[in-house]
């Protein structure tokens, strides 16, 4: 059995053994997602239509992106107070599986938050934005869409080692010095003059799916989650769980 294999087989067990989990994910995707696409969709209108809410709009989308990684369930909610990553290696840890395996399974994890977090907000927002539907007809919008998503992957690698490698506490004070970093560039990018939302709506509309800041976020939101996965798994190899 090969290493996809056998993370697939976890994956379906987990869904298998708590059916509740696929739904509650869902839920409060739709409530998250929803809720911050109306705002998001607000912004981005006053942005197109030359309002003075630029910087706004790209601490918006930075924000949203760094979520859009991140599957809402049980564990993730509480991983501060009940270090529940940890836990939850330690239980993969006893497995007869290798580490690959569960890598590969984070991964499958991650790309599954991705997919369903990006299919809600994406689609809630390009119907709850006029200003959107105006600049931006659906083969550019779904370039525009996917150029986000490839950003969120970028950092979506270094989540995993970052969970894989220290605890819950440490964990939210890493992943909140990345949003910070994330919203220092959104603010240096303002401040010389540009903005990542509109540079990125120009770009979509212009070039439609074959966009090269499309495919070049989404290559290296690939790249970034293969580096990172070989150093979390040294990482994973020497942690200790005790």
């Amino acid at each position: 059995m090969t290493t996809f294999q056998q993370a697939w087989v976890i994956v379906r067990s987990e869904f298998r053994g708590d059916r509740w989990k696929l739904l509650w994910s869902l839920l409060f995707a739709i409530l998250f997602m929803g809720y911050f696409s109306a705002i998001t969709g607000m912004v981005i209108d006053d942005t197109l239509t030359g309002h003075d809410k630029q910087l706004l709009s790209d601490v918006l989308m930075v924000t949203m992106m760094l979520m859009l990684v991140i599957s809402f369930s049980r564990r993730n909610v509480k991983y501060i107070s009940e270090d529940s990553y940890t836990r939850m290696l330690a239980y993969m840890r006893a497995l007869p599986v290798p580490a690959a395996a569960i890598l590969c399974k984070r991964k499958l994890d991650t790309l599954f938050a991705v997919a369903m977090n990006g299919i809600i907000y994406f689609s809630l927002l390009y119907i709850l934005s006029p200003g959107i539907r105006a600049e931006l007809p659906p083969a550019p919008y779904l370039a525009f869409a996917f150029t986000w998503i490839g950003y969120s992957l970028v950092i979506a690698g270094m989540y995993i080692m970052i969970e894989f490698s220290v605890s819950g506490v440490i964990y939210f004070w890493s992943i909140s010095v990345i949003l910070l970093l994330a919203l220092s560039v959104s603010g240096m990018v303002y401040l010389a003059g540009g903005n990542i939302l509109l540079f990125t709506v120009a770009v979509s509309r212009s070039w439609g799916l074959g966009s090269p800041l499309m495919w070049g976020a989404l290559v290296a939101g690939a790249l970034s989650m293969q580096l990172f996965s070989k150093w979390t798994i040294h990482h994973l190899k020497r942690r200790d769980l005790v």
